[in-house]
């Protein structure tokens, strides 16, 4: 593995037998926050769950404006860690199922099966005024942007690094999401909230995927990551052989 410094992630695993499962959170989030276990643990039954914090997020620590291979590389390192070699599935949401796209053709792991949940097909943190979102940090005017004003205000959050998430986000626009660029390969679920306009896209998503299939779950973009409707269909899909 290339491109990722030698940074150790947060990782937990609960143990299990069977194929571990791994969980990819979104932006200004934490693995405990987007996959609790009393949500999460009975969708799996008794096979291991690796809930990995994201650079920058939770426990994880920063990792300066790396960009999103730095970032897979960091991920791959982590769930060769925490797997030995086992097969896994994956499971990411927002910006974890971005990173989750590219993660499934690491040569370093073998994935069968991949969820991604409220994936947009365009690049939101090209379009982030950084440099305006620095500035309101440091007291001045607010984003005129609205984008930029959203994402200042996730990233603005308790409990955030905003300093250290925005270096992310300017690694990370580096190298923009192409969904025509390294889709992955194996059996894909893409989920969308019916309220959540980023994940509007993801019939075109489905298009750039071999072996794909959509579904749309109530709720907008934070709703549709806590419904009763997602777990079901990732319980459903994981259970595929």
């Amino acid at each position: 593995m290339t491109g990722a410094p030698e940074i150790a992630l947060s990782v937990t695993r609960r143990e299990g037998t069977g194929r571990p499962v791994l969980f990819l959170h979104g932006l200004a989030s934490r693995a405990r926050l987007d996959w609790p276990a009393a949500e999460w643990d009975p969708v799996l039954a008794d096979r291991p769950a690796v809930r990995v914090d994201l650079p920058a997020h939770g426990d994880s620590p920063a990792v300066g404006a790396l960009s999103t291979s730095g970032v897979v590389d960091l991920l791959a390192q982590a769930v060769v860690t925490a797997c030995a070699g086992e097969e896994i599935d994956v499971v990411g949401y927002s910006l974890g199922a971005r990173l989750a796209w590219a993660l499934a053709g690491h040569p370093g792991l073998s994935v069968r099966r991949v969820v991604l949940g409220g994936l947009s097909p365009m690049e939101p943190f090209a379009l982030v005024d950084v440099p305006a979102a620095r500035a309101a940090l440091a007291g001045g005017p607010a984003p005129a942007d609205p984008i930029t004003g959203m994402i200042l205000g996730m990233v603005t959050l308790p409990g955030n690094r905003p300093e250290a998430l925005f270096d992310l986000i300017e690694g990370l626009a580096s190298e923009p999401f192409d969904p025509a660029v390294g889709a992955p390969a194996q059996p894909v679920l893409l989920v969308g909230g019916a309220d959540d306009p980023m994940a509007q896209g993801v019939d075109a998503l489905a298009a750039a995927v071999a072996d794909s299939r959509v579904m749309r779950v109530p709720g907008d973009h934070l709703a549709a990551l806590h419904a009763p409707e997602f777990r079901a269909a990732v319980a459903e899909f994981l259970a595929g052989d």
